[in-house]
């Protein structure tokens, strides 16, 4: 009865560490997945972006574009101060 305990107990550790090494293949898997993705849709974006230049009529005549200027960010106003 004895020997049957141990031969479980063995049998759970193998597949326990089985377990463990196909987690972290499938976490290494799942990172790189990841990064395909966010480099993919970097790309994507990249060539929309030229694909509109390309078709804006008279975007041959017209040099590349400036990016817009930045918006002006409001600062913080307490409500105290427009009670007055």
């Amino acid at each position: 009865m004895l020997i049957l305990q141990w031969l479980a107990t063995g049998v759970a550790v193998v597949v326990a560490l089985t377990a463990l090494l196909r987690a972290r293949a499938l976490a290494r898997r799942l990172e790189r997945l990841s990064e395909s993705y966010w480099e993919l849709r970097y790309e994507y974006g990249q060539l929309r972006s030229r694909l509109v230049q390309l078709e804006a009529p008279g975007a041959a005549a017209r040099p590349a574009q400036e990016p817009p200027a930045a918006a002006p960010q409001t600062a913080f106003v307490p409500l105290s101060s427009l009670k007055r």
